[in-house]
């Protein structure tokens, strides 16, 4: 099977008329021959712009392309080619560079300037094989370059290869598209249950908080206690509801910070102070290691304090009762690196590598948690410039730890 070689005007003294017909007849043989020994050819699904000056390289292209199943249309200068494009744009464009009027060059550039065109995958095929010529085509906007003479199959391959790479793009971009409607509907929903879950939790939970305090001892019906359990699994589950949502949000839109100057000491204390009951229940001891000498660190007050209050509710879940928990800070460059230790079980290393992972819970099944919690943290840290981490301590327990500038 003998290849197909695009002659552009007269060599030696042949008559271009015979010589041109000599091509067409060797084709359309070709062609015949992939229809009698039963080879494969492609399925061309797209439209395709020839631009060449000379009819005889068009009438050439568009018999190549037609007996491929290709839509085809021709041009033969470059304003024509403008014109032909702004009333029905073709899937790419084969285009000659040496024409009268508008050359190649001013052609490519015109189409990506204009924004309804510049997608259009444009092929340059000309006689040119200077590097310089080559170059140029690919600056001003060219996806490939073919020297003329070439072979046929050459250019049916290299109009396949950009009109599938032109497919895969659309193809993502309408999954990109599909995935963004795909989030904004999450979000939306998401809103909506965290908004239909609160509601009756936030409404149960003051009612439970009422009637404890206003319970003398035992009630008559139902136990100080059992109101007490109720408050507390309304309050876990405002949690796991504000863990969800907060995440969400940090996902697409990132951790919004409203930063200041603050002292890790007194957020030590105040923590100390709204945890004491909780440390009781868990017979804890937290203690207090912050300096007060320490320098304040520029942080988001609200989601710093949600880093404290996550890590120290880890320790609590996650360790027998008895256990004591210290916060702590030292000076490392521009930064400071606070730890919260314990002196529980500690974490394991398998455990350790993934723990920040989103979703993943640790070991205590008795507890109620979506593994959120130590994922925030790590958002939250991350947003501040910081780092976050955990390592065993040597004797006993875990220690995590993280950094903020200050």
């Amino acid at each position: 099977m003998s290849d197909t070689p695009l002659i552009k005007g007269r060599q030696g003294g042949s008559n271009p008329k015979s010589i041109f017909n000599l091509i067409i007849t060797t084709y359309l043989l070709n062609s015949l021959s992939y229809k009698i020994t039963g080879m494969t050819q492609p399925t061309p699904r797209s439209s395709v712009l020839i631009v060449d000056d000379l009819p005889n390289n068009v009438r050439l292209l568009s018999i190549m392309l037609t007996e491929k199943g290709y839509q085809v249309r021709k041009a033969i200068n470059g304003q024509m080619a403008l014109n032909t494009v702004r009333s029905l744009i073709p899937d790419l464009i084969l285009l000659d560079i040496n024409m009268p009027d508008l050359n190649g060059y001013q052609v490519c550039e015109q189409l990506k300037a204009d924004e309804k065109t510049r997608e259009i995958p444009v092929i340059f095929i000309s006689a040119l094989d200077d590097v310089l010529d080559k170059v140029k085509a690919f600056q001003v906007g060219g996806v490939d370059y073919i020297s003329k003479p070439f072979q046929g199959e050459e250019v049916m391959a290299r109009i396949e290869n950009q009109l599938t790479i032109c497919r895969q793009k659309k193809q993502l971009q309408n999954e990109i598209k599909e995935r963004q409607k795909t989030e904004e509907t999450l979000e939306i929903y998401l809103h909506a249950v965290s908004h239909d879950l609160r509601n009756p939790v936030i409404g149960m939970s003051m009612i439970l908080n009422n009637l404890i305090k206003n319970s003398q001892g035992e009630t008559k019906e139902v136990s100080r206690k059992i109101l007490q359990q109720m408050a507390n699994s309304c309050d876990r589950q405002l949690t796991l509801i504000d863990s969800l949502v907060e995440t969400r949000q940090n996902d697409l839109w990132g951790v919004s910070l409203a930063l200041k100057p603050l002292s890790l000491y007194e957020i030590g204390q105040q923590i100390g102070q709204e945890w004491e009951l909780r440390l009781k229940e868990n017979q804890a001891t937290l203690i207090n290691n912050f300096s007060p000498d320490l320098p304040l660190v520029n942080a988001d007050a609200h989601h710093l304090w949600r880093v404290f209050e996550n890590l120290l509710a880890n320790a609590l879940k996650h360790n027998p009762q008895g256990i004591i928990i210290t916060f702590s800070a030292r000076l490392e460059g521009n930064y400071l690196r606070c730890s919260i230790a314990d002196n529980g079980v500690g974490i394991s290393e398998t455990q350790r590598k993934k723990l920040f992972d989103r979703y993943q819970r640790g070991n205590n099944n008795n507890q109620i948690s979506l593994g959120l919690g130590l994922y925030l943290c790590r958002q939250i840290i991350h947003a501040h410039g910081g780092e976050i981490g955990i390592m065993n301590n040597d004797e006993k327990g875990s220690q995590f730890w993280f950094t903020l500038p200050y």
